[in-house]
């Protein structure tokens, strides 16, 4: 058996009312590839972090790392999703990025060398293409080759660990194909290899081993032939539920919003229909399409809809501020560069959407009937402190979300769309931000919420649309929602698995 590089033993994270990792032992062997699974909140990115450096882990915590064949200490390199690689620059070039050039580095780059070097580094994994092109240029593929490339670029000896976090994300299946042929090179060579991913048909094809998190426990640490996809389904999201259920047919009024043939980047193809007075959720693992629906069928997103209807009403024009006009709110996910203006006050935040019934003659601000009407809603969405002046950034996570959604919801919109409404909010700030979601819907809204948190789409929603590889996956009706089957449904889980491995179930 090949010898340990890196054993993790009873990590635990604590932070402020939440562990987010829970007495963990893990460890990894040269030759290796373990699988790291579990849906989001379960204690993933936690451990990777505190591999990285990024957090400091609870005392009684122990990490220990390996050596190499001649007592050299093993080390460990990171892939993120988003590779690390920038893209004006070319291969050559950002494989050099990586590399310390010692005395060299005042006297001129030897070019001839650097492209050769980098030529090799890509041919050792069965590839070839023009190393001297920008990054940009490169298909994902080639992209995410060059990002392992130059993880490895350097190493003083094969047995070090190697860190995939969601690799396959941007890739289409042949590329895939190949990429697992890059970490099976990796791992032949001698390296231990943790990979992160919510596709679990990949796992299943790749993994030695698989080691599964539900919140913050360890769950299950399984080896190749104890392992299927239902049964990793059933270990992730704690039940084996029929997700091929027929689907609700409700007998419904005519829709506030239908779309036909939605398209994005990962969108392929989709049919929607929102009604009045039900919070409707969007599930669905990373690269599902799930994150970019909202944006689309606001206007402000990457995307097509080949028919786009409001009460019935056929829009023909596309944008933020026709949408805006027609009664569509948009809250995204990422607040702090799409939702609001941070060095704003909140009431000018709160404002901004729809100033037109606080002007006065010739287009002058009226600022008393502002500042009341600011007032009014500070109190209505429990916004603390109340301090209507306050910049927004110097508010906490949770009330920067409650402004943004106030700025909205004193527009009484028609639909209410919503991209992780609850991301980066504390647990009491959610529990407001919930109330005001439900308030919006009892007001006649038809909601929509698109969110990685299978947990909170349960609680909240009357009904929840899961994706899965850019289309609809499933559709989960009041009756039948639980977390255990979204999760269930976003992995594309069954229930024809009889096995079962030993659960260490402390999390219930």
């Amino acid at each position: 058996m090949s010898e340990e590089l890196l054993e993790m033993r009873h990590l635990s994270m604590t932070f402020p009312g939440v562990k987010a990792l829970d007495d963990v032992s893990v460890s990894v062997q040269g030759g290796e590839v373990v699988a790291l699974v579990g849906q989001n909140g379960s204690g993933k990115s936690t451990l990777v972090k505190i591999l990285a450096g990024l957090h400091e882990p609870d005392p009684g915590s122990e990490i220990e790392l390996g050596t190499g064949p001649d007592g050299e200490p093993v080390r460990i390199h990171f892939i993120h999703q988003d590779l690390g690689l920038v893209g004006g620059l070319s291969t050559i070039e950002n494989l050099d990025l990586n590399r310390s050039h010692g005395y060299r580095v005042m006297l001129p780059a030897r070019r001839h060398e650097q492209r050769q070097r980098a030529e090799e580094l890509i041919g050792g994994f069965g590839v070839s293409f023009d190393v001297g092109r920008p990054i940009i240029d490169l298909t994902a593929e080639e992209r995410t080759i060059v990002a392992i490339a130059r993880a490895l670029d350097g190493w003083d000896h094969a047995r070090n660990v190697l860190v995939l976090d969601e690799p396959t994300a941007a890739l289409a299946a042949g590329e895939v194909q190949k990429l697992f042929a890059a970490v099976r090179e990796v791992a032949e060579r001698g390296a231990g290899v943790i990979f992160i991913s919510h596709r679990l048909d990949e796992v299943v094809e790749l993994a030695d081993r698989v080691v599964v998190l539900r919140d913050g426990h360890l769950i299950a640490d399984v080896a190749r032939g104890e392992f299927d996809h239902d049964e990793l389904v059933h270990l992730i999201a704690g039940a084996i539920i029929n997700v091929e259920s027929e689907k609700e047919h409700r007998e419904r009024a005519e829709p506030v919003m239908s779309a036909r043939g939605i398209r994005g980047k990962t969108i392929r193809s989709l049919d929607l229909e929102l009604y009045e007075g039900e919070v409707v959720g969007v599930s669905g693992v990373l690269g599902s399409g799930r994150e970019e629906l909202a944006s689309i069928l606001f206007g402000g997103g990457e995307g097509e809809v080949d028919e786009l209807r409001i009460d019935d009403r056929v829009i023909t024009r596309r944008d933020p501020r026709t949408a805006i006009a027609l009664g569509i709110a948009y809250v995204p996910g990422d607040r702090h560069r799409y939702g609001a203006v941070m060095t704003m006050s909140a009431r000018e935040n709160m404002t901004l959407p729809r100033m037109r019934p606080l002007q006065r003659v010739l287009g002058r601000l009226d600022q008393p009937a502002e500042r009341r009407e600011v007032k009014s809603w500070i109190e209505r969405v429990d916004v603390r402190p109340a301090d209507p002046d306050r910049a927004l950034s110097l508010f906490s996570g949770g009330n920067q979300q409650k402004v943004v959604l106030a700025k909205w919801l004193r527009n009484d919109p028609k639909v209410l769309l919503m991209d992780e409404p609850t991301q980066g909010v504390d647990v009491g700030a959610k529990a407001g931000i919930f109330q005001l979601i439900a308030g919006a819907a009892s007001s006649g809204a038809a909601v929509l919420i698109a969110s990685s948190d299978a947990k909170e789409l349960a609680v909240i929603c009357d009904r929840v649309l899961v994706m899965r590889e850019g289309e609809l996956g499933a559709e989960i009706g009041k009756s039948e929602l639980s977390e255990a089957r979204i999760v269930s449904a976003s992995l594309g889980g069954s229930s024809t698995s009889g096995r079962r491995v030993k659960v260490d179930d402390r999390s219930g």
